[in-house]
């Protein structure tokens, strides 16, 4: 007989604590570290409840909302528990009443709960008898709903289900299938362990062996991978390592743009550390310099300037770049002995920078947040609610150069931009131009000392090992640090310190096959796996006697 869990209050208890724990899973609060084997235990017995709870003679459109209802409570709590902290950047930093930023934060997950939500109910709909094939149903249908949060709407994944796997067996496929084909199978797991509960003990001992050989085999297979295969993806880019100098100011938020206040600070120790610098490449975080270039004291540009036209050492710089009349943006200045020299497209023109004596590197972001960066149709009002320096801000290329530097191609990208493998991977099209490494520069202080920290270290380690790259991390409060290609923290400053991080990084070149298919189709092959299991599925569906 099929096991059976509670449907009532208990049932949506259990659901909501399955929703809770996933959170917890990719980012445990008491330490941040990603706890990749709980993860598909929480959601197997969320599907276990999800399932054991629907009545055995329902129609199909019964099924459906039984689905719908109890999938929507999970993943609401699920992503309002993962992004919680969007309550400081709104309420603390943005003055926001602080009943109307959690009913944010809960819209949000609301919403975008939603696409599991249907995911849930179509796998009930179409599932019918507990058939081995629903456990490959069920991940299919994930995967879509996953697609849909990280694309639709400019996406917002923060925190799918992949990232949980940046430690264990899962993780050695990152290369080759990248996070979502990685949250794709562990959802895979957990249904394939809820299906042989729920088929209790009817099931032959076959299926059940069948079963638990599958699980392993797709763990087995990871740490081949990750042991034995992955590590010969690449090769080293140039003859030794690039010494390297991370900065983090650790200027608090609400003194940031104070005159007298964070702005001081920020260019006098990012001015003194940028003078006394000894590393060939210096990584200043997200807007460490939070002036204008006509807001600036007058001479300060021009003496960094002075300070790297020559010798061997250069600068990457966070800090806004344009003008009110013209347009602001979020940009990257590289200051780079006699010029700088890039590789791929054209640096991108028209912002008003500094006047330069000699041409320097720049960046835009071009992937901007919501809110943040730009306002959503119709959001004005919400916008104006908050007291922050919120705006529409220009969007850079998404194919822009690299900053061509001691033999090595450097791509930077800014804050949340490397959620997003995929655009990452457009400049890995032409293998001779990719970037030998990555360089993130952020400031995470909008959301406090809160588990966002180790969330966006996650994220950035998921990255380098999808594309293949070392990953710089340079950030206001944390985590400032030095990932390796294999996605390994090599070295990392205590976080809401300030602090200088000295190391070396080793650049790589070659494509992993993440790099090869998303830099050519982006996410287009994973839609069509998720989307070409559901069609297999739906004309399998039994249907309704007449």
């Amino acid at each position: 007989m099929t096991s059976r869990l509670p449907a009532g209050r208990i049932g949506y208890l259990l659901l909501a604590l399955c929703g809770l724990l996933l959170a917890w899973a990719g980012a445990w609060p008491w330490g941040g570290m990603a706890l990749w084997w709980l993860q598909p235990l929480v959601l197997a017995l969320a599907v276990w409840q999800l399932a054991a709870s629907v009545p055995p003679s329902g129609t199909p459109r019964q099924r459906f909302r039984h689905g719908f209802w109890r999938g929507w409570l999970l993943a609401t709590v699920w992503l309002a528990s993962t992004f919680w902290w969007l309550y400081i950047s709104m309420h603390v930093y943005g003055g926001m009443l602080a009943w109307l930023s959690v009913l944010a934060v809960l819209l949000l997950a609301a919403a975008l709960a939603l696409y599991y939500a249907l995911a849930c109910g179509l796998w009930l709909a179409l599932q019918g008898p507990w058939r081995t094939g629903g456990s490959l149903l069920f991940a299919a249908l994930w995967l879509l709903a996953e697609l849909c949060r990280g694309v639709l709407f400019t996406g917002f994944p923060w925190g799918a289900l992949g990232y949980a796997h940046v430690e264990g067996p899962l993780a050695g496929w990152a290369p080759w299938l990248g996070v979502y084909g990685i949250g794709f199978l562990a959802s895979w797991i957990a249904a394939l362990l809820a299906m042989r509960q729920l088929q209790g003990r009817s099931a032959p001992v076959r299926q059940g062996l069948a079963t638990a050989a599958g699980v392993v085999a797709l763990l087995l297979a990871g740490i081949v991978l990750r042991e034995g295969i992955n590590p010969g993806l690449t090769s080293p880019a140039g003859s030794r390592p690039l010494g390297v100098e991370l900065m983090q100011g650790n200027i608090p938020q609400n003194e940031k743009f104070l005159p007298n206040g964070g702005i001081e600070t920020a260019l006098l120790w990012y001015g003194d550390q940028l003078m006394a610098a000894q590393a060939p490449l210096v990584l200043l975080p997200e807007t460490a310099l939070p002036l204008l270039p006509e807001q600036l004291p007058p001479g300060y540009w021009q003496a960094l300037q002075q300070r790297f036209a020559t010798g061997d050492q250069a600068a990457l710089i966070g800090t806004p770049a344009g003008s009110f009349d013209t347009g602001l943006a979020n940009a990257v200045v590289g200051m780079v002995p006699g010029g700088a020299v890039t590789a791929g497209s054209q640096p991108q023109s028209g912002v008003l920078l500094p006047p330069a004596q000699q041409p320097e590197y720049r960046y835009l972001k071009q992937h901007l947040v919501p809110f943040g960066e730009f306002v959503p149709y119709g959001f004005q009002w919400f916008v104006d609610m908050m007291v922050m320096p919120l705006g529409n801000f220009l969007r850079g290329d998404a194919n822009q150069p690299r900053l061509l530097w001691q033999g090595q191609r450097i791509q930077p990208n800014i804050c949340y931009e490397d959620l997003f493998g995929e655009e990452l991977a457009i400049s890995f099209t032409d293998p001779g131009q990719a970037p030998t490494m990555l360089a993130n520069v952020s400031n995470i202080a909008w959301f406090g000392d809160t588990v966002a920290i180790d969330q966006h270290r996650h994220i950035s380690r998921m990255r380098a090992m999808e594309l293949g790259r070392p990953m710089l991390r340079a950030t206001n409060t944390g985590s400032t640090a030095i990932i390796d290609h294999l996605g390994r923290v090599q070295q990392e400053l205590p976080r809401l310190e300030r602090g200088v991080l000295r190391g070396e990084v080793q650049g790589r070149e070659g494509l992993t096959p993440f790099a090869r298919w998303a830099g050519q189709f982006g996410l287009w092959p994973l839609w069509l796996l998720g989307m070409a299991l559901l069609a297999l599925f739906a004309l399998r569906a039994p249907r309704p006697r007449g």
